[in-house]
């Protein structure tokens, strides 16, 4: 016994050596210290992990010396491209200004061939010039479409009286069928025409005065027939005291 527990001991003393350097080596995957105690620096080459070999972190390459490295643009070198494709504020101003000129302050209604520009204001010269030449003329009674007094959009065909023209515009009365002699300023307003062959149904016609049409000889529909001298001559009068014409 005394002989074999020498011998255990030595064994056991080496076996702890063994173990010893064991721990301490770089194979085992514990790093080695050097004489100064810092750890030692990692290699760039690929490590093994036993089963696939696992590359290094790829490193940014440095700059060479003397360049510059490109820089992304700046919010001012974005805006300002943005600015020089787009139209600025005023080119885009001037081309909705261009583009809206020459438009009608209003489409013209249905039945005329251009906007209507109001009643005729201020005095005239009435003219009695008939002439059965498929032109309408002053003395003749044409169908057209008359705009309604409070709504120029609308309105319909009536017969209208010719009595004298304004630049390219002929200018005329409205007739109509009511009767007006009970209506208190009816003398005023209106005179008798009696019936005609503008009306097909032969009813007695009487001319509005204190509305003076402004017509395109383009929008006449036809001619209805050829007021008298006489019967034109009251509504000559009726014109000449109400609006002062001669």
């Amino acid at each position: 016994m005394a002989f074999r527990l020498p011998t255990l001991i030595r064994v056991l003393r080496t076996a702890v050596d063994v173990l010893s350097r064991s721990a301490s080596d770089p194979a085992s995957g514990t790093p080695s210290r050097g004489s100064s105690g810092g750890r030692t620096p990692r290699s760039n080459t690929p490590r093994s992990n036993g089963t696939r070999t696992v590359p290094a972190p790829a490193t940014r390459p440095t700059p060479a010396s003397g360049t510059t490295p490109a820089s992304r643009p700046t919010t001012a070198t974005r805006t300002g491209r943005r600015a020089a494709t787009g139209p600025t504020a005023e080119q885009a101003t001037g081309r909705r200004h261009s583009q809206g000129a020459g438009k009608a302050s209003s489409p013209a209604p249905a039945g005329l061939s251009s906007p209507y520009p109001g009643d005729y204001v201020g005095t005239g010269v009435v003219r009695y010039s008939p002439d059965p030449d498929g032109q309408p003329d002053p003395g003749e009674i044409v169908w057209t479409w008359v705009p309604f007094e409070e709504d120029f959009s609308q309105g319909k065909d009536r017969p209208v009286l010719l009595i004298g023209s304004t630049g390219t515009r002929l200018l005329g009365l409205m007739l109509t069928s009511k009767d007006h002699g009970s209506v208190r300023r009816g003398d005023e307003d209106y005179v008798d025409l009696g019936a005609g062959d503008w009306d097909s149904r032969g009813r007695p016609s009487e001319a509005k005065l204190d509305r003076i049409l402004q017509l395109d000889p383009r929008d006449i529909r036809r001619e209805g027939s050829v007021l008298d001298a006489a019967r034109f001559e009251r509504v000559a009068a009726g014109l000449r005291g109400r609006h002062g014409w001669s």
